[in-house]
């Protein structure tokens, strides 16, 4: 499933490319669920409040929060999502591309343009959807990078997700059910309440493990042994 906003003050003009999006992924045969915001600001505040999007396509010129600003918003809150500019305003182009715009298409060339930066799109989500982790709860959807997670922690019923930016996300799972779910050779068990990221250790000393945001795990002889094992392994895949 596939979480797409749409954002464009232009009600007709929202509607229109609301329909090319769900047609597109219809004929694809592909889930989306699509959002569409007549209000820029509306958008701004869900994705603040937790909402997640996999893709947002939004004009640039609009009231309340222009398209640069809301851009600015989205890669804060969800720095994985695509963003796509739909727009009269060619002059922002450099702009955009700062913000890492996935594409920038000209009203002028919906009808061209927009199937084909969607076909991109969903070759960029088919080759990261084994190496993303997706947190659920009864109020928000989450998609986390694999690369995003330092180490994964058990914290009585929950698995406490430490991530590279700092932030920590929880998930009422058990430390096994995650690791399945991972589904990664990139990730081991140190210990029984500690999942680690390989690509995350900096540094193994005696029993201790040392991780890229400076934490230190303890692992035992046997579970040090393995982490070493995949360690050669994982060095010879990806150095």
């Amino acid at each position: 499933m596939l979480y797409v906003a749409v954002c464009e003050d232009d009600s007709s003009l929202l509607a229109n490319i609301k329909n090319k999006v769900q047609n597109y992924f219809k004929e694809k045969n592909i889930m989306a669920m699509l959002e569409t915001y007549d209000r820029s600001d509306l958008l701004k505040y869900d994705i603040q409040e937790g909402k997640y999007f996999d893709l947002v396509l939004s004009d640039i010129e609009m009231p309340d929060t222009d398209g640069m600003k809301l851009a600015e918003q989205v890669r804060s809150c969800l720095p994985d999502a695509i963003i796509i500019f739909v727009t009269a305003y060619l002059k922002y182009a450099v702009d955009a591309y700062e913000l890492d715009i996935f594409r920038y298409i000209p009203k002028s060339s919906l009808d061209e343009k927009l199937p084909r930066a969607l076909d991109d799109v969903v070759k960029r989500m088919q080759s990261q959807a084994d190496k993303s982790y997706l947190i659920q709860t009864a109020t928000k959807i989450e998609k986390i990078m694999h690369k995003q997670i330092i180490y994964i922690q058990k914290d009585g019923k929950n698995a406490m997700f430490i991530c590279t930016d700092g932030s920590v996300k929880k998930v009422r799972k058990s430390l096994s059910d995650v690791y399945k779910e991972l589904h990664s050779e990139d990730f081991v068990f140190v210990e029984r309440g500690s999942i680690v990221n390989l690509a995350q250790i900096t540094g193994i000393r005696q029993d201790k493990i040392l991780l890229s945001n400076g934490v230190c795990l303890h692992a035992s002889h046997t579970r040090m042994e393995e982490v070493k094992n995949r360690m050669v392994i994982y060095w010879s895949e990806n150095v």
